[in-house]
């Protein structure tokens, strides 16, 4: 049995991802995988902190209870101890436990120690995951040197296309001259950094008030009517599964929405749909979600729930797997774990 520590310096730079990745390709090979997250603070953190434990759960068919997962453990003494303790208990009959964390970007920072801590306990071996940005990747080269041998290497993760020869020849070189291995440089994907209906209905304020069972589909795009001069149908006809987003005084729209491929009806202001566009998206599937807030306030919310967009949903798992199986390389980390 081998722990497999996945950790960052950055919130949201795609751990859960590359861990939900690795541990399908393991479970694909035969592997038995198991999970951990623990929580080092002294108090219980917000709700909904325990998401990414959850979907690992699912993702990997485990047994055990989330709380088991993704303990509390307080930060204050023995944390080695307190570690190896919650890791017994979801490292039974596994092969490899993959253990997620977050990392400073300095050896002396406290989150430095406090994850070179745990990658001893667990005797771990180590991947650090750093998404793209405009400045340098190459910033927290130091803190990774605090893992020492057990460091497998690093994944640049949710790099831009555009931006993909550039990390190859100005970037990685800087990791190599460091001694860190590139493991991986990961493309950015729109599937895997969209929304779900219910993600979208949260972001907004918003109800969904029928089909709320597809409240798990993922959302193409955004179109916003209240500015339109086309024709409906012409306009909201450019583009597939999206959410259309259009004023309650508008039914004309709505209905122009709900004749194209539509993935949910976000309706803005303070009256719902008038019945014919109800009946209309219930024949068709189509959720409608409603809010109070205006188009101005809507546009502005999605592009932030965009920018913290997680990876939480199986059906991303299909893309993740192919972009994976094209730039990580595996044989690498498999060797690393001495399977």
């Amino acid at each position: 049995m081998v722990a497999l520590y996945v950790v960052s310096s950055e919130a949201a730079a795609g751990k859960t991802a590359i861990g939900a990745g690795l541990g399908k390709h393991l479970l694909g090979d035969g592997r038995k995988v198991g999970f951990l997250k623990p929580i080092i603070a002294d108090k219980k953190p917000a709700a909904g902190s325990d998401g990414d434990a959850a979907f690992m759960k699912q993702v990997l068919g485990l047994p055990e209870p989330v709380d088991s997962l993704c303990p509390l453990i307080s930060g204050e003494g023995f944390l080695a101890n307190k570690v190896k303790e919650v890791y017994a208990k979801v490292s039974q009959g596994k092969d490899v436990i993959i253990v997620e964390g977050m990392c400073g970007q300095s050896l002396d920072d406290s989150l430095s120690k406090t994850s070179y801590e745990i990658a001893g306990a667990l005797k771990a071996k180590v991947i650090v995951v750093e998404g793209y940005s405009n400045q340098s990747m190459a910033k927290s080269i130091n803190s990774y040197k605090g893992f020492g041998e057990n460091l497998l290497g690093i994944v640049l993760n949710k790099v831009p296309v555009s931006q993909l020869k550039r990390v190859s020849d100005e970037i990685s070189p800087q990791f190599d001259e460091a001694g860190v291995t590139i493991l991986g440089v990961i493309p950015e994907d729109r599937v895997l950094l969209t929304l779900t209906v219910g993600e979208l209905a949260n972001s907004i304020q918003g109800e969904i008030i029928n089909n709320a069972e597809k409240s798990a589909e993922l959302v193409g795009g955004f179109m916003v009517g209240a500015m339109c001069v086309d024709s409906g149908l012409e306009y909201f006809g450019r583009k597939t599964n999206k959410a259309a987003v259009v004023r309650d005084d508008r039914p004309d729209m709505q209905m122009a929405a709900l004749e194209t491929s539509t993935r949910c009806l976000v309706i803005s202001g303070n009256t719902g749909p008038i019945d014919y566009v109800r009946y209309k998206a219930e024949d068709e599937g189509v959720p409608i979600i409603l809010t109070k807030n205006d188009t101005g306030t809507i546009v502005k919310s999605i592009e932030d729930a965009l920018g913290k967009a997680r990876f939480t949903q199986e059906k991303k798992l299909l893309k993740l797997a192919e972009i994976m199986e094209k730039h990580l390389d595996f044989q690498a980390i498999y060797r690393g774990l001495g399977i």
